[in-house]
């Protein structure tokens, strides 16, 4: 079996050594050697290392590389959306099986290479472009077929997960915690797709896509970051026995007119410690997933780094190898239920509203009141010790209130509303509580 590798970085790298290193148990797992046939970079002087590859192998056209009749299997690791697509799409339009790690691609325009590999006859497989090593698309796209898989809940963004991990255990605020991560290696340089959600959204599409049989794209979720939670956050959630984690949220569930949706989501959320996520720390990714009759599922690895993902790519090539060789194609993408995208305003969730407020008689009830109009339950209020009021001022206080569970809109209505109030000085944090009832 012949391949053709698409880029040669951090993952691509991996790859190669993987592939140099375990050649007898790969060629014995699929029936046949697998050998790279050529490696398209854009540099082919680049200094790699001592990698296990003839120099000769290296192109800088990859079309024509993946044009080329000999090659049986293409592997991208460069990521991004073009050329990508492009490549990709000629490869599976030509017959050959693809292997990605693509998220963002995937996320953006899947739907282009899943025709393109029907129309062509070849296998699509993208197991590392969720989780890294953490077998997970493969259950979902195949083992959990014969179910109704009714919610995914996960981390899935290993440097947020760093950063809310390191704020939960030494209190620092979240520019302290970036600096961490980046300085440990787990921050890029630039970590805007991580801490904006951009790149948990890429994944919760994926996810959404394969879990309800429905073609959901990024700009279908929901997204939201994690630059705005504070110290003060992440205490006020160990008081209430909580923990803060970006979550990736998908769900099925019923419209106002009774048809059925899916509601998918990126954003901070306080979870409950006894919530089977709460103890994934650090740079670790878990995914949660109830179905029917299976009932609750838990997934937990490495979400990232070289060796992970390249193990997942590697798992990929083996199956569509031994799909080819036994002249077979896998399953087809199956998107047959093509249900609608509930916008965020209808999800249920919870708020935990963090609030500033005049320290006088009559304020709460006035607190209560706008709840109350928005047809929002409270079900706990906490208040604070006033604070130091200046001369001739009321003094302040806090109220800390956490609501039952109640429509999205409902909810973002009644912090709206909370900012008019005279006496509300601000609005401190607003966070949605998921994972309790």
């Amino acid at each position: 079996m012949r391949l053709a590798l698409l880029g040669c970085g951090t993952v691509g790298s991996e790859v190669v050594r993987l592939l140099h290193s375990q050649s007898a148990d790969l060629a014995a797992r699929i029936g046949a050697p697998l050998e790279i046939a050529g490696i398209a970079v854009r540099r082919i002087g680049r200094d790699r290392g001592e990698l296990p590859v003839d120099p000769t192998v290296f192109t800088a056209d990859p079309f024509d590389l993946v044009k080329r009749d000999d090659i049986d299997v293409v592997v991208e690791c460069v990521g991004g959306i073009e050329p990508a697509r492009s490549w990709l799409v000629e490869a599976l339009r030509a017959g050959k099986s693809v292997v990605t790690a693509n998220k963002a691609l995937l996320a953006e325009d899947g739907g282009s290479l899943h025709d393109a590999a029907a129309q062509g006859g070849g296998d699509l497989y993208y197991e590392a472009a969720v989780a890294g090593a953490i077998p997970l698309l493969r259950p979902l796209r195949e083992s959990l077929h014969g179910d109704r898989v009714t919610q995914v809940t996960g981390i899935v963004n290993g440097t947020t997960n760093f950063i809310l991990s390191a704020m939960d255990s030494t209190g620092a605020g979240f520019a302290e915690a970036l600096a961490e991560a980046t300085e440990l290696g787990y921050a890029e340089a630039d970590p805007t797709a991580d801490v904006e959600g951009f790149d948990a959204a890429a994944k919760a599409a994926i996810l959404a896509s394969l879990a309800f049989h429905t073609r959901v794209g990024a700009a279908d979720v929901h997204r939201e970051g994690i630059t705005e939670v504070t110290a003060a956050d992440v205490a006020s959630a160990k008081a209430m026995g909580c923990t803060i984690k970006l979550l990736c949220i998908a769900g099925r569930g019923t419209a106002a007119d009774g048809r059925e949706t899916v509601s998918v989501r990126v954003h901070p959320a306080m979870i409950p410690l006894t919530h089977p996520l709460a103890s994934v720390g650090d740079a670790f990714n878990a995914v949660f997933v109830e179905a029917e009759a299976a009932g609750q599922l838990m997934f937990y690895g490495p979400g990232a780094g070289g060796a992970p993902t390249a193990s997942a790519v590697l798992g990929d090539v083996v199956a569509v190898s031994r799909n080819r060789l036994a002249g077979v194609r896998a399953a087809s993408e199956s998107a047959y239920a093509d249900l609608p995208v509930r916008p965020m305003g209808e999800a249920l969730t919870r708020y935990h509203i963090s609030l500033d407020v005049t320290d006088r008689p009559g304020v709460l009830a006035a607190v209560a009141g706008v709840f109350a109009q928005n047809d929002v339950s409270i079900a706990t209020v906490r208040q604070g010790a006033a604070g130091s009021g200046t001369a001739g001022r009321d003094e302040d206080a806090d109220l800390v209130i956490v609501t039952h569970v109640a429509p999205d809109a409902a909810l973002a209505a009644t912090v709206q509303a909370l900012r008019g109030l005279d006496a509300v000085r601000s609005v401190a944090s607003v966070l949605r509580v998921e994972g309790s009832a």
